[in-house]
């Protein structure tokens, strides 16, 4: 029996006249994270994305766990592909769906007659697939309510398939149909929560993270990498940049007031990451912050952070709790990762009564006593990039 990955675009069918291209993308995409894996046969038809491997090695299982972390996908589901006529539709839902039949009680029937040509109405195709399932597996009973398994029938362009449950897919839109953007990338919980939730409408990422040894160690640079990967698995490939912060770190300690340390370091950050990304091709910058969680992520010490960039700054946490992000960490296997005790920059510097209402005039007047136009020179000119899979 052929078998094909049947995958469900949703949120796609909303793109009017302009769905064709986010479908494209979405297939590009498929096609990239599944090369590895074998030739495969990937056509859109209805709504629906098919995909069919070319030969007997490809890795069934192993496709489907990497379909799963795609954006743009809604539903998906394994299905065997039967000619338009109920004798073989019959035949093969009876061998087909064997296996998971065998270990469930009940079950019901569902069909979808997209080609209206079809003779018989979708009642009487869930009708007579049934009655035949009754027929081979005895042990089975008829639950239209609330069934063990529900049984899909499809009927399509060019042929029939039949398909056990659907599997929730990793939704939003594919990456790539947004532009691109930079997320600050530290190791702690909420950046790559961040980067994902961005990633999801179809932003592609470039990343920059500013490290600070001696006060930070190489396995923090390595936690932040691994959170990446992590990322990297639902966005795709990721340029980091690591900027050397040490020096920017020092200059602030001597030439400003403690309680400001915070506030300058991240206008240093947001105006380094702006000259990085635009290089980049970046649109926007992304920070994981949530409004009122700390000093720094006030409203008015967001203002005067934002004051030094010309570019967008997305923070598409800003509103959210730390436990709904925990959540979404967990979700996504990066919160053990960002728990482990390796510091970033911003923690090891953190003043014991930071200002949590600051002006612009105050910022500007707290940092007067660096030379700012060279420290960002020097802090780029030594930046470092890799490539994170």
């Amino acid at each position: 029996m052929k078998e094909i990955i049947l995958i469900k675009n949703g949120e796609l069918a909303l793109k009017g006249l302009n769905r064709c291209n986010f479908e494209d993308i979405l297939i590009k995409n498929i096609r990239r994270r599944l090369k590895s894996l074998g030739e495969i046969t990937i056509r859109k038809a209805q709504s629906a994305i098919y995909l069919e491997p070319k030969d007997e090695s490809f890795d069934f299982e192993e496709a489907l766990q990497r379909v799963k972390l795609i954006f743009g996908i809604a539903g998906f589901s394994r299905a065997c592909v039967c000619e338009k006529e109920m004798e073989d539709i019959l035949e093969k839902s009876v061998e087909y769906l064997k296996e998971p039949l065998d270990k469930v009680k009940t079950f019901k029937v569902e069909a979808k007659r997209a080609d209206k040509r079809f003779p018989l109405t979708s009642p009487e195709i869930c009708r007579e697939v049934g009655g035949k399932l009754l027929s081979k597996y005895h042990h089975l009973k008829v639950d239209v309510h609330n069934p063990d398994i529900t049984v899909f029938v499809e009927i399509r362009d060019t042929n029939a398939y039949i398909r056990a449950e659907q599997i929730t897919g990793a939704g939003g839109l594919p990456v790539g149909t947004a532009g691109t953007a930079s997320i600050l990338i530290s190791g702690g919980i909420d950046s790559p929560v961040a980067a994902w939730t961005m990633a999801k409408r179809g932003l592609r990422l470039n990343a920059i993270h500013f490290a600070s040894p001696p006060y930070t160690s190489p396995r923090a640079e390595m936690k932040v990498k691994t959170l990446l990967s992590k990322v990297a698995r639902y966005s795709g490939c990721i340029n980091l940049a690591i900027v050397p912060f040490t020096k920017i770190q020092d200059e602030i300690a001597k030439n400003c007031p403690e309680d400001y340390f915070t506030l300058i370091m991240r206008r240093m950050m947001m105006r380094i990451a702006q000259k990085i990304a635009k290089d980049s091709g970046s649109l926007a910058l992304i920070t994981g912050e949530s409004l009122g969680q700390v000093a720094s992520q006030t409203l008015p010490a967001l203002v005067t952070t934002d004051y030094v960039t010309n570019m967008p700054v997305l923070r598409p946490l800003i509103g959210m709790d730390k436990e709904e992000i925990v959540t979404i960490s967990r979700n996504i296997d990066t919160f053990e990762t960002s728990i482990l005790p390796y510091e970033d920059c911003c923690t090891v510097f953190t003043p014991k009564h930071p200002k949590t209402r600051p002006t612009l005039e105050s910022c500007e007047q707290a940092e007067s006593g660096l030379d700012i136009d060279q420290l960002i020179e020097e802090a780029i000119s030594e930046t470092t990039y890799t490539y994170i899979e």
